[in-house]
């Protein structure tokens, strides 16, 4: 598409056009297999057995080696000692040329070491590339060391104390040692490599080892023989399990040590090198963890923690690297003719300016080879592609060798030759070969020997030869490593090196030797052994001559002449002939054995046949052809062309390939999109590109020939961008019209500056004649509104930081008048505020100093950045214009842009050809991190839209991927925010992925008398905010103390049963049965219970309670309840359990249900409360249970358990919020209010129970905040936990408090005690473990006790306010529900936390399931896409898009490809469609079809097409491989798209021709039926419905949905339901053009789905009720559990399980067979 626009022309990227003479396409298949090694290792290997170490075969033994009894592990041990390390050892293999090929990720290492001894442990580890690392672990090694072969960690065996030296001798009573070394993690953490293997051990001296394990599996030593197979432990085999006597713990008597610890993890793949990996972990800046393993002296909880060095006087700028290159925008820079393929044809190696680029062709992944300074002026490849050499054109050259296949560079020297243009490898890789200048302009020939490069040796030059001729390509021949040819001006020349000297020979040439021979390649035998007798050269002239030589006798055997292609009048090209005339100018040549490629400065590509009779097949080009090569399979043809476009063309498909493209000139400024994920770009070369950010693909580009594009402007909401031009114009340029929208021609100077308001009201640009204009941007013509002559510094460069907005819009800031002032606006009405001066003496210049570039920071900080022309950036206050402070030495020349990230964490800058980042939140200023990698200066730096990736523009663009994690508590430097919400997240997890953090460095310290924390408030739940009041008149208006303990029940729907015409059938004949529950109710409290000795566990989803083994996954469900459950609670027997729910719009109380355990029936219904019921109870005896009532109600209720009658009530004179029996005296309860603790004495008289009342206030030490949550300790102690984050301590019989501390910065929502032991849960979802045993006796002391002792041992921060929790009794693991709906796995021995139970956190708005049905996807309002095993349940993939709702969801059909090849279409509220790969769990492609939300997705039957509707009632159809929008249907324009339903044409009668059958429904009622076939892009209309709709038809406030399907069983039918004047579903019959049935319905329907295998008709209903209809005999049943509007059902293909969702609750029904 070709825009016609004056003086721009701009068009869509278009693929080279292909023209095919002749030819054959050829098909390949190739085959894999995969190797089984590791099966006998698994789940694991006893190593000493298997190698039968005994038997000293094939292991060995050195000096004092003897088998001993050890009596703590009653039995045998080997004990190695002796006073040199080196001489006393156990070795495995015997030999060290073998290896021991175990590939387990884990080695456990199960030994002793000898009390004041040394002792060394060996281990040779094997790479992926058969790298071998030798990794050392001693108590000898003071300090951690590492080089590119080899790692030693100090092991730390002693107490870590301030005072005393980390490593040293091994302390009295070390005892015995679980030694978990993660092998696959320390090669990856600390050398960035992959792990292949173990190679060998060697043990040394003085230590006693009792065995070697090898395992896959993460075993826990301290459990064994539970079933944990749910749990993320994995118990300790038998034969491996230290005895522990009974009684006794085994921390307590054993020291587990893992290495790395979860502070060290990374992701499981490497990341680019690191200039120091051991320290390249998130901890902050501070204290840096020293690698190394830690076995404590004393008992601990923790397997290994931390060692602390001390600060260095630098603050370190942590992870390290902050950034990973991620992809290159950009081809060529210094030649366009340096590209080739690899020798497996997979991918294209080629120079982008300074960096070399690896990119596959198949996936469009990119990999880098980072290193040199300067434009990259030549590459070779050797035959086997392990080595590549490259060079750079900075005089004097210097090569580079490459590992091909790691990246590494083996070696880096320099050049005789001043500027190498042209290198070749001999095919074994022993030979390099390199021609340019010397520095006498004389040409030279050099060659080195490289045969000992990759075995640790050294380049030598083995020959230098001067020519005077010209030489324009030079090739080592394939078949001679000694023989190489060259051509040029006049003269083709055969090389031979023998000895220390090259020697040349020119071949007669005779009438030819005039031309200028510009490439040259080597014919290969179709055997791919040619004799050297047999060799033929092809070379190739600018006047199109290609000469044929033979190599051995050195002449022309044939000469041929390429003429034009001559038309006459036809379409086609005629024969082409070797007359006389002007020929083709060639650049490029590569042959195959087939066939000739042959490149032109015409801008075609063409293939020959080797006779040259005529032209096979033909590209065009936008540009000259620079460059071809043919891939080593003949199949693929590479071409270059000098205008920056890369590509390859598919032989067998005749089809072109685009794999890169790139402006020829220095880019200017850059400029991002948020909506489309797009990227804008000018350049010197006078264009103006837009690019897509997920496939740095070019989707158009403007072209001016009169003038230059300077600055570039996306606006915020509008398919539109901005321009400035060099002739002062400023231009608005229409994204879907390809064409300029408005001109302003205000300014006499080139634009420098250009700029919007966040809200795209306004626009601001500048000149460099120090005007300054501001555009109204929300009229369509966006009119100027003002100009303003002198405001800008006039000679100011354009450049994307001359002027800044504010990210709230208000204020305007730039340099000027002059170059020593700032000046900030008020946007809108542009009135000065404020001026400022930084106009100080640079005493190293003795100039003043000027300002370069400013920059707003986030509005909550109110920072404005200027970067000055002293190298410094100043931050400003916005307001004031005071120095907030200074960054000094930032750069060794102006910085010309610079940008904040979002959350003022980093700051970026461009430095020359550097992009550097820095630590903004850091006030101790550390160093930044450099970034090298372009070859001019860096002209633009930005963030992404999603503030995930960085970009810099100079030679070409960079993607640089940011590999710091988002924290969900943030804040910005300085005043703390008094609230904040919303968790940051991962690109594809959550904030949940937090949970394994260290806790904090410094220990919050409790304090009797400290004051309470002010102006905090709790995270408000979704959708709400945070505050809610009571309801009764007559009391005083009080607020919940903490968000996230109040129940909020769900909206209140009618029951599922509340209007005539339901059909409940009985239970014996039922059509579904309930299989699975998807889900856990964050909205409860207390909903969840956990007895880890009886293995029960049960959680509320909705109104149903859900019994489920964590053993085998298997769940039970317990419906009953009207409305959703608040709260549980289990008898201390185990027998009982209590549920409670909310009130229903049927009922007047809340209901209360009493199950028997072993039976799951309910035995007891029972009633009392008006409102909520918030807490359940029993006493210790399980004689009695207590419910307490919400703030609202304020009922404390007594019951007897044995006849569940009510015993006692009480209407509570304020609000409480927790009630909690005394486990040591079952006649006291306590209750926690607002100030007040109330104890109660329960005295019983015959069968009567009086209560006793006793109140005790809250004293002010512990601050004016609510009581919240309450636990019993040891007695008689009462810890209670207060909405500002203080636990307080009650003495039970003195009835006071003594002690308090400050334990979290949110409420205290839940406490859990052992004896010395307190788990705390708060609203900021974070969970610590705090060490109490002390304070028993501080009660002692009273008021003077101090809380010194009380420390915290750990912390975990969770996803969400904790709601639930049950530990086992010593507290030392157990599971905790968190408001996000997540019921977490703790371990504090482990400090881990692992999810048990997930589910969307908000609606599900899809379910679509794979082929074969062996996973299914669900996708939701809180943006995430989920892959889930379908017959577990379990979470497989999960994709998580930040800050949108996924709104539609599609599986890929199993027609479009091989099950590897399944990929989900999701479409999100932006308007922005997302392809992900499911067996790659990666984005595959995003497009934006659309300007607003998508409502529905689907793909056409043959997978290759995606059909996608909107809320505008547009239909969008795009190609699924390219993203290409190639039509969209307007038909139902102006309402929202409800379904598009798409199935395989089958009705020959309808009188159309098409492959597809699909329809469209929309939101007025209408239904359009087509016929499609998009591969020859064909789509006619076939039927078109519409409906009545009476004048109020709502459901619950919402209107119905307009629903409609093909009936599978029948092609001609499809089923229409929604609003109308009757509540129905209606057939309509394609072919008779009319309704044939209507079916009644109770309700109006939500969610329609047509089982495909048998004849039945799913449907929910806003009344929480699905109905089920046969179809054949017009029978139905309906079926309750839901306790929201079933908005969706979807029947799996086989029809054999029936999905359906309510709100975020996921119901899987098994229908029975019928």
């Amino acid at each position: 598409m070709t825009a016609e626009v004056a003086p721009l022309s701009g068009s869509r990227c278009q693929a080279p056009r292909c023209m095919s003479r002749a030819g054959r396409a050829d098909a390949k298949a190739g085959s894999s297999s995969g190797a089984m090694a590791r099966a006998w290792q698994h789940p694991f290997l006893n190593v000493f057995r298997h190698f039968r170490v005994d038997e000293w075969k094939r292991s060995a033994k050195q000096g004092d080696v003897a088998v001993v009894t050890d009596k703590t592990l009653k039995g045998a041990v080997y004990r190695i000692r002796g006073s040199v390390s080196a001489a006393n050892y156990i070795q495995l293999p015997k030999n060290s040329t073998q290896s021991l090929g175990l590939t387990g990720r884990y080695l456990y290492v199960l030994f002793r070491p000898l009390p004041n001894k040394h002792f060394v442990i060996h281990l040779d580890v094997s790479t992926e590339d058969n790298q071998v690392i030798r990794v050392s672990f001693s108590n000898l090694f003071k300090e951690f060391k590492s080089t590119a072969t080899r790692l030693q960690f100090p092991f730390v065996l002693e107490a870590r104390t301030p005072q005393r030296d980390l490593v040293g001798l091994v302390p009295h009573g070390a005892r015995w040692t679980f030694l978990q070394l993660d092998l696959q993690d320390i090669l990856l953490v600390y050398l960035n490599r992959r792990y292949g293997h173990l190679k060998s051990v060697r043990l040394c001296a003085s230590l006693l080892v009792r065995n070697l394990y090898t395992s896959d599996l993460c075993f826990e030593p301290a459990i064994s023989g539970a079933p944990w197979a749910k749990l993320p432990v994995t118990p300790m085999p038998r034969e491996m399990a230290f005895p522990v006597p009974k009684g006794e713990s085994w921390h307590d008597r054993y020291v587990h040590v893992r290495f790395p610890s979860d502070s060290l993890k990374v992701p499981s793949k490497p990341m680019e090198k690191s200039g120091s990996p051991p320290e390249a972990v998130l901890l902050g800046p501070g204290p840096h963890p020293l690698p190394c393993p830690v076995a404590s002296s004393k008992p601990v909880r923790f397997s290994v923690s931390p060692v602390v060095q001390t600060p260095s006087p630098t603050a370190r700028f942590l992870p390290d690297p902050i950034l990973r290159l991620k992809g290159v925008i950009g081809f060529g820079g210094h030649s366009t003719r340096q590209a080739l393929w690899t020798p497996d044809g997979t991918a294209v190696v080629y120079p982008c300016h300074a960096v070399i680029v690896v990119l596959l062709v198949d996936t469009g992944e990119q990999r880098f080879f980072l290193g040199h300074t300067d434009k990259v002026s030549a590459l070779a490849l050797d035959g086997s592609g392990s080595l590549l050499a490259s060079a750079q054109a900075r005089t004097p050259s210097v090569i580079r060798l490459w590992d091909f296949q790691t990246g590494r560079c083996l070696c880096v020297f320099q050049s005789p030759v001043h500027v190498v243009c042209s290198l070749s490898f001999s095919d074994s890789g022993a030979l390099l070969c390199g021609v340019g200048k010397d520095r006498h302009g004389r040409t030279m020939v050099v060659a080195w020997g490289t045969g000992q490069v990759g075995l640790g040796g050294e380049v030598v030059v083995l020959a230098k030869a001067h020519t005077d001729f010209d030489v324009q390509a030079f090739r080592v021949t394939f078949f001679d490593e000694t023989r190489m040819a060259s051509c040029g001006q006049g003269s083709v020349r055969l090389w031979r090196l023998r000895g220390r000297a090259l020697r040349s020979c020119p071949v007669d040439l005779g009438e030819h030797h005039v031309l200028q021979f510009t490439d040259l390649a080597f014919k290969q035998a179709r055997d791919g052994c040619p004799e050297p007798s047999a060799a033929m050269l092809f070379v190739c002239s600018r006047s199109g001559h290609i000469l044929e030589i033979d190599c051995q006798c050195m002449v022309v055997r044939h000469a041929r002449r390429l003429l034009p292609t001559q038309t006459l009048g036809g379409p086609h090209p005629q024969k082409q002939t070797f007359s006389t005339g002007p020929g083709i100018a060639i650049s490029s040549l590569s042959l195959s054995p087939a066939m000739c490629a042959v490149g032109s400065a015409d801008g075609y590509l063409r293939l020959w046949p080797l006779d040259f009779s005529s032209v096979l097949l033909e590209a065009e080009h936008e540009g000259p052809v620079s460059s071809v090569c043919v891939s080593p399979d003949g199949l693929r043809v590479l071409s270059a062309t000098s205008s920056g476009h890369l590509g390859f063309l598919d032989t067998p498909s005749r089809v072109y390939h685009m794999l890169a493209r790139s402006h020829t000139a220095p880019v200017l400024a850059l400029a991002t999109e948020q909506r489309r994920g797009q990227l804008a770009t000018v350049s010197q070369d006078r264009t103006v590109r837009i690019w897509d950010l997920a496939t740095l693909q070019q989707l158009y580009d403007f072209t001016s020939s009169e003038e230059a594009p300077c600055t570039v402007t996306f606006h915020p909401t509008r398919p539109i961008f901005f321009c400035g031009f060099s002739s002062g114009a400023v231009r608005s340029f229409s994204l879907e019209a390809a064409e300029v929208l408005v001109e302003h021609t205000c300014h006499q100077g080139a634009i420098t500056g250009l700029t919007a308001t966040p809200d795209g009201r306004l626009l601001f640009s500048s000149c460099s004649r120090g005007s300054l204009a501001q555009y109204n941007c929300a009229d369509p013509q966006w009119h100027v509104l003002r100009v303003a002559a002198d405001m800008v510094w006039p000679d100011a460069p354009a450049s994307p930081s001359t002027l800044a907005v504010s990210r709230d819009g208000r204020l305007l800031a730039f340099v000027g008048p002059s170059r020593h002032t700032v000046t900030v606006m008020g946007s809108a009405s542009l009135d000065e505020l404020l001026r400022v001066d930084i106009g100080t003496l640079d005493l190293a210049s003795g100039r003043l100093d000027s300002a370069m570039a400013v920059c707003f920071g986030p509005a909550a900080l109110g920072h404005l950045l200027v970067s000055t022309s002293s190298n410094r950036v100043m931050v400003l206050d916005a307001a004031s214009g005071r120095i907030i402070r200074e960054l000094p030495g930032v750069h060794p020349e102006p910085c010309s842009s610079l940008m904040l990230s979002e959350d003022a964490r980093f700051l970026l800058m461009a430095a020359g050809r550097a992009v550097k980042v820095w630590d903004y939140t850091t006030q101790a200023n550390p160093g930044p991190q450099v970034y090298i990698g372009h070859s001019e200066p860096v002209q633009a730096v930005t963030f992404s839209p999603d503030q995930q990736q960085v970009l810099s523009a100079g030679d070409a663009i960079f993607l640089w991927d940011i590999l710091a994690t988002t924290e969900s508590d943030q804040r910005f430097p300085g005043p703390s925010p008094a609230c904040e919400a919303g968790l940051g997240t991962g690109q594809l997890e959550d904030a949940a992925s937090r949970a394994s953090e260290l806790p904090r460095q410094q220990v919050p310290k409790p304090s009797q008398a400290s004051p309470p924390r002010l102006g905090i408030c709790a995270r408000p739940p979704e959708g709400g905010d945070g505050t809610s009041d009571t309801k009764n008149s007559g009391a005083p208006r009080t607020t919940c103390p903490a968000s996230h303990k109040a129940f909020t029940p769900a909206r209140a729907s009618r029951g599922p049963h509340s209007a005539k015409g339901t059909s409940l059938p009985p239970a014996s004949s039922e059509w579904l049965r309930l299989k699975a529950v998807v889900g856990y109710s964050g909205n409860g409290r207390a909903n969840m219970v956990w007895r880890p000795d009886t293995g029960f566990f049960a959680y509320t989803c909705g109104r149903l309670v859900v019994v489920e083994d964590l053993h085998s996954g298997a769940q039970q469900h317990w419906p009953g309840h009207p409305a959703e459950i608040s709260t549980l609670a289990l008898s201390h027997s185990a027998q009982v359990l209590a549920s409670a729910s909310g009130r229903s719009s049927t009922t007047d109380h809340c209901q209360i249900r009493v199950w028997d355990v072993s039976g799951g029936l309910c035995q007891h219904l029972i009633s009392h409360h008006s409102t909520t019921v918030l807490a359940l109870a029993f006493s210790p005896d399980d004689r009695l249970l207590v419910t307490l009532g919400d703030h609202d109600g304020r009922t404390l209720a007594l019951w007897g358990t044995a006849t569940y009658d009510l015993v006692s009530s009480t209407r509570l004179p304020e609000p409480v919020h927790g009630v909690a029996f005394n486990p040591w005296d079952a006649g006291e309860l306590a209750c926690v209010g607002q100030g007040t603790v109330t104890f109660w004495l329960l005295q019983q008289r015959g069968a009567d129970i009086s209560l006793q009342v006793h109140r005790e206030q809250v004293p002010e030490t512990v601050g004016a905040g609510e009581l919240t949550s309450l636990c019993y300790g040891a007695p008689p102690l009462l810890y209670c936990g207060t909405s500002s984050g203080q636990v307080c301590v009650w003495d039970t019989r003195a009835g006071r408090c003594f002690l308090s501390w400050e334990a979290d910065d949110g409420g205290i929502g839940l406490l859990l005690c052992s004896s010395s032991r307190l788990v705390s849960g708060s609203s900021t979802g974070r969970l610590r473990l705090w060490a109490v045993g002390p304070v028993s006796e501080l009660r002692c002391k009273g008021s003077g006790a101090r809380s010194s002792s009380v420390f915290m041992e750990r912390e975990l921060v969770l996803d969400g306010a904790v709601v639930s929790a049950s530990f086992d009794g010593s507290v030392d693991m157990g599971v905790v529900g968190t408001r996000a709906g997540t019921l977490w796995f703790i371990s504090w021995a482990e400090g881990t936390s692992t999810r048990l139970i997930s589910g969307h956190r908000s609606k599900v708005n899809e379910v679509v399931f794979g082929p074969g049905e062996s996973h299914c996807a669900t996708c939701g309002e809180d943006g995430s896409v989920r892959v889930w095993a379908l017959a577990s349940m379990e979470l497989v993939i999960q994709f998580q898009v930040l800050n949108q709702s996924c709104l539609c969801l599609a599986w890929s059909p199993r027609c479009c490809g091989r099950p590897e090849q399944q990929r989900l279409a999701a479409g999100y509220g932006d308007g922005s469609l997302r392809i992900f790969s499911v067996s790659r769990t990666a984005m595959e492609l995003k497009m934006h079809p659309h300007p607003v939300a998508l409502t529905t997705v689907t793909f056409s039957t043959d997978g290759q097409t995606v059909l996608s509707g909107d809320k505008d009632g547009l239909v969008a159809v795009s190609h699924s491989r390219t993203g290409m929008t190639f039509r969209v249907l307007s038909d139902h324009q102006g309402a929202a798209i409800s379904t598009i339903c798409v199935t395989r044409k089958e009705c020959e009668d309808l009188g159309v021709e098409g492959t597809d059958l699909w329809l469209a429904a929309s939101g007025d009622q209408r239904v359009s039926v087509w016929a499609s076939d998009w591969l020859r892009n064909r789509c006619e209309l076939v039927d078109w419905l519409s409906f009545p709709m009476p004048a109020t038809t709502e459901t619950q406030g919402h209107l119905p949905p307009s629903l409609a399907a093909f009936c599978p069983w029948d092609g001609a039918l499809l089923m229409y339901v929604g609003p109308g004047f009757n509540k129905e579903v209606i057939i309509y019959d394609l072919s008779q053009k009319q309704v044939v049935e209507k079916i009644p319905l109770p309700f109006f329907a939500m969610s329609l789905s047509l089982s495909p295998g048998t004849r039945l008709l799913a449907l929910g209903f806003a009344e929480c009720m699905l109905r089920l209809v046969d179809c054949a005999t017009g029978t139905a049943q309906d079926f309750a559990g839901h306790n929201n509007a079933v908005h969706l059902c979807r029947f799996t293909p086989s029809a054999r399980l029936l999905f359906t969702a309510a709100c975020n609750e996921i119901l899987v029904w098994e229908v029975s067979g019928r």
